[in-house]
């Protein structure tokens, strides 16, 4: 559900686009730190904010780290 609005911001499109981590913050939401494989050796950090059930929001990227590798470590940011 965010992949099209990484590709917006990033203003490219990804033919591959597999998370592969992720990890869990609990704010008021959630938020999903996902390891994201788009192809070849490239990784890319997301930061996904999901409201609370009651607020009704879509998924929204909040932020993003490119140019990471397989093994950085998924961290928050």
């Amino acid at each position: 559900k965010v992949k099209p609005q990484l590709e917006e911001k990033e203003g490219k499109t990804f033919d591959v686009f597999t998370a592969v981590e992720f990890r869990t913050q609990v704010v008021a939401g959630t938020n999903y730190f996902i390891k994201v494989h788009v192809g070849n050796d490239e990784f890319m950090h997301l930061r996904v904010f999901r409201s609370l059930p009651h607020e009704n929001q879509p998924l929204t990227l909040h932020s993003y780290q490119g140019s990471k590798k397989k093994h950085d470590e998924l961290a928050y940011f």
